[in-house]
C-alpha cells in the first residue's frame, strides 16, 4: 500500500495539506488568465477600431485603385522612359507652384505678425483620391480599345468632354453620342474635375467607343481648404485692399480688376479647360503624333446624328477652300430650323459668345494656342472663352476665322449650372426640346455636300476683341499655376 500524506499544521494553526495548497495554485492560476484575456480583447478591440476609423476607402475608391493597379503591370518600360512620373506621388500637400509663394514676400513680415487660421488636415480619403487621380492619369487605360480596334483608323476624330458634377445631362450627352452614326470610329475622353461614383457610373456605360478618363489633378475637391481650393487664410471675395492688407490673408495684393479676390470655385473652369487642351494634346500617349481633330464639348452638350459625317464635310471643305480656317464649329446658341440651312455654313471671325460650343481643332491651332500662355493665364477673366476671345486680338499671329454650321450638330442642354440661376434643373425638359427639333428635321440631316452661305471678304473682318474683361482672375497663384502646365510632366 501507498503511503499516505498526512496534513502538517503551520504556524499560524491552519492545516498545511497538499491538495489545498493545490487548489489555492489552480484557483490563483485561473483568475490571472481571465485578466489576460480581458486585456487582450480590450486591446484587439481598440486596435481594430483604430483601423476602422483610418484605414477604411470608399468602394468606389478602392475598385479604382485595385483596377489601376492591375492596368499599370502591363506599361512598358519605353512608355515609362517617354513620360517622367514621380516613383511616390506627393500627396501631402498641394503642388501649388513656387512663384505664387514668393509672390506674397512683398508684405510677407506684415502677415507674419497676424494670426493665421489653421488649416484644417487633409482627411484619408482626399489623400487617396489623390493618389488614384494621379495613378489613373498615368496609366491612361482605354476601355473598349480591343472592341473597337478595327473600326478605328489613326488620326479619326477624338471627342473631350469636360466634367464637372451633373449626371443627369451627361446622361443626355451620353445618349446622343450613342446614336451618332459612325460613333464606334472615335475616342471620347471624359476630362474630370469632381471623382463621382454616380458620374463613372454614366462613363461605364459607355459601350459604343473606345474611352479613356483623365482627371484635373489640382480641382477644389482634392484640394479641398488649400489653394487651388479655399485656404481659410485667403482674403474675403468683396474685402478691400487696404483692410486686407491689414488683415495679412495670403492673397492681399492681388485683387482682380474690379477689386474683388479669387472664388475658388469660379477660378477652376479656366484652369480644367487649360488644362485639358495641353494634356490631351501632349500627355495622352495614344494620341501622339494625331494629325486629325479634336473635338471640344461640354457634360451639358447632346450632339446630333450626323455630326460625325458634317466634321468630315467641313473637314474636306476647309482642306479645299479656307486652309487658314482655325476652328470648326458644329453651330451656335440659336436654334435655326433645318429645312433650308441644314447644308449650309459660314466662314466668319470667331466670337466666344457664339462659337464657344462643339469647337473642333487641329494640331496647328493648338499649338498657336499654347504660344499664347502667358497670356491666357494672366488676362483677368475667369471665362477660358472670353479669355480665348482676348487671344484673337492680341496674341495670336490672325485673328480666329471659324467655319460654322449655319442648323446646328450641337445643343447647350443645360438650364442650370454656374451661370444659370433656376432653383431646379430640368435635364428632360430640354431633351424634349431637342429631340423635337431633329425629329422634325430628321430629312435633312446627313447632307451630301456644303454650301458657304457666307464668307470672309478677301480683305478680312477683322478680329472681334472682348467688350470688357469678367475678372475673378487676378490671383497670381492662378497665374502660375495655369502657366505650369505646360512644364508638368
Amino acid at each position: 500500500m501507498g503511503q499516505v500524506v498526512k496534513p502538517g499544521r503551520r504556524e499560524d494553526g491552519e492545516v498545511d495539506h497538499p491538495i489545498m495548497r493545490f487548489r489555492i495554485y489552480k484557483r490563483k492560476v485561473v483568475i490571472l488568465t481571465v485578466v489576460v484575456v480581458i486585456c487582450g480583447l480590450a486591446f484587439w478591440s481598440s486596435g481594430r477600431q483604430k483601423k476602422n476609423d483610418g484605414g477604411s476607402l470608399p468602394k468606389d475608391v478602392e475598385a479604382a485603385r485595385r483596377s489601376s493597379i492591375s492596368s499599370s503591370i502591363g506599361v512598358s518600360s519605353s512608355v515609362s522612359n517617354r513620360i517622367q512620373v514621380p516613383a511616390t506621388p506627393t500627396f501631402g500637400r498641394a503642388p501649388a507652384p513656387p512663384p505664387a509663394a514668393q509672390a506674397n514676400d512683398t508684405h510677407e513680415e506684415r502677415a507674419k505678425v497676424k494670426e493665421k487660421i489653421p488649416r484644417p488636415e487633409v482627411d484619408n480619403n482626399t489623400l487617396v483620391y489623390r493618389g488614384v487621380v494621379f495613378q489613373l492619369n498615368f496609366d491612361q487605360t482605354i476601355r473598349n480599345e480591343e472592341k473597337f480596334k478595327a473600326a478605328r483608323r489613326k488620326d479619326d476624330l477624338v471627342v473631350v468632354v469636360q466634367v464637372h458634377n451633373r449626371p443627369d445631362y451627361l446622361k443626355l450627352l451620353v445618349d446622343s453620342l450613342r446614336k451618332s452614326r459612325g460613333v464606334e470610329s472615335i475616342l471620347l475622353i471624359f476630362s474630370h474635375d469632381y471623382w463621382s461614383p454616380e458620374i463613372n457610373k454614366v462613363v461605364a456605360s459607355v459601350d459604343f467607343c473606345q474611352v479613356l478618363q483623365i482627371f484635373f489633378p489640382f480641382s477644389v475637391q482634392l484640394y479641398p481648404h488649400e489653394f487651388p481650393g479655399h485656404d481659410p487664410n485667403d482674403c474675403p471675395r468683396d474685402i478691400s485692399k487696404k483692410d486686407a492688407l491689414n488683415l495679412g490673408c495670403i492673397n492681399a495684393e492681388y485683387p482682380d480688376s474690379f477689386g474683388h479676390y479669387r472664388e475658388a470655385k469660379f477660378s477652376q473652369t479656366k484652369h480644367h479647360w487649360w488644362w485639358k487642351l495641353h494634356f490631351v494634346w501632349d500627355r495622352v500617349r495614344v494620341l501622339e503624333g494625331h494629325r486629325g481633330l479634336v473635338l471640344l464639348i461640354e457634360e451639358d452638350h447632346y450632339v446630333a446624328p450626323d455630326f460625325i459625317h458634317l466634321l468630315k464635310l467641313m473637314s474636306a471643305l476647309k482642306r479645299e477652300q479656307f486652309a487658314d480656317c482655325d476652328v470648326l464649329s458644329l453651330g451656335s446658341y440659336s436654334h435655326i430650323g433645318y429645312s433650308t440651312k441644314a447644308n449650309k455654313v459660314e466662314v466668319k471671325p470667331w466670337k466666344s459668345t457664339e462659337h464657344n460650343m462643339g469647337m473642333a481643332l487641329s494640331r496647328e491651332t493648338y499649338q498657336k494656342l499654347i504660344g499664347c500662355t502667358d497670356t491666357f493665364c494672366t488676362y483677368d477673366d475667369y471665362n477660358w472663352d472670353w479669355s480665348l476671345q482676348h487671344l484673337t486680338v492680341s496674341c495670336l499671329p490672325s485673328y480666329w476665322k471659324v467655319m460654322v454650321s449655319e442648323a446646328p450638330r450641337v445643343f447647350h442642354s443645360g438650364d442650370c449650372g454656374m451661370h444659370h440661376k433656376k432653383a431646379a434643373c430640368m435635364p428632360n425638359s430640354q431633351k424634349t426640346k431637342i429631340e423635337n427639333i431633329l425629329q422634325s428635321s430628321g430629312n435633312q440631316l446627313f447632307p451630301k455636300n456644303l454650301l458657304i452661305a457666307k464668307r470672309l471678304p478677301a480683305s478680312g473682318a477683322g478680329g472681334v476683341a472682348p467688350h470688357l474683361k469678367n475678372g475673378g482672375w487676378g490671383d497670381i497663384r492662378d497665374h502660375e499655376l495655369c502657366k505650369s502646365y505646360v512644364r508638368i510632366q
